[in-house]
């Protein structure tokens, strides 16, 4: 992998590393690695991504230098594009800064497991921008556009706990909890069915950029890699086998 983030297999977890001293800040390279990362990760059989940091901070944001060489800025939409296309659920577990870029690497993911200490906001507006990766969108579409336009506008750093009543965040961790707990996330999501989760996240975004007509069209098409799919088959035997009126019909 490259110098600025690790990859590594856990199982049928594969775990990213952020580890660009002191604070992750994020330039070209940086990003490039970070999504060669999750896709390596995908190439070699993850079932689940978890994105960490070892450092004091998750992310606190651009480079400075990167932000002020417009030549080599990097094509939002693309990055984007190459980060939600990966096809298994993605976990951020965030800590410490967690702010412009950073909140905006995490709002790609489709979880947020963040640490109860840490700060997160979408900053970018104290220096006269707007987020550049995507932010604003993707706030509105957790806490939508009332609360996405307050988070934007306002630049403030917030907790966790609001964030994760606002929907932006889905689960909130003592701060020493936060390795366990998001190792415990993404290898639920791991051990679950591979093919029916990455229908669900290709749905919930089609639904998100499209509408919900467009995601009930898109659903056949989704539908006949589920029915052939060897989960699906485990599935219908262990159901077969508790019969009607057992626990996995009640909700269990």
């Amino acid at each position: 992998m490259g110098d600025l983030v690790r990859f590594e297999l856990d199982g049928a977890v594969g775990v990213v590393t952020l580890d660009n001293p002191p604070h992750n800040l994020i330039g070209v390279q940086f990003i490039d690695e970070y999504c060669a990362a999750q896709e390596r990760a995908v190439e070699q059989g993850a079932r689940a991504i978890l994105i960490r940091s070892e450092l004091r901070h998750f992310c606190a944001g651009a480079d400075p230098a990167a932000l002020a060489d417009r030549t080599t800025a990097m094509d939002p939409v693309e990055v984007l594009d190459r980060l939600e296309s990966i096809s298994v659920p993605t976990v951020a577990a965030v800590q410490g800064a967690v702010l412009g870029g950073g909140l905006e690497l995490a709002l790609a993911c489709d979880f947020i497991v963040a640490a109860e200490t840490a700060q997160i906001g979408s900053v970018e507006v104290t220096i006269g921008l707007a987020p550049l990766l995507g932010a604003v969108q993707r706030l509105v579409e957790r806490a939508g556009p009332a609360r996405a336009k307050e988070i934007a506008m306002l630049g403030r750093r917030y907790r966790p706990d609001v964030l994760e009543r606002w929907g932006v965040v889905n689960l909130v961790v003592p701060d020493d909890e936060l390795p366990t707990a998001s190792m415990s996330f993404a290898r639920q999501l791991a051990a679950g069915p591979t093919v029916a989760l990455g229908s669900i996240k290709r749905l919930a975004r089609i639904a998100t950029i499209d509408g919900v007509r467009a995601a009930d069209e898109a659903l056949a098409h989704e539908l006949a890699p589920m029915w052939a799919s060897k989960d699906v088959t485990r599935g219908m035997e262990a159901m077969a086998k508790l019969g009607p009126g057992s626990a996995v019909f009640e909700g269990d």
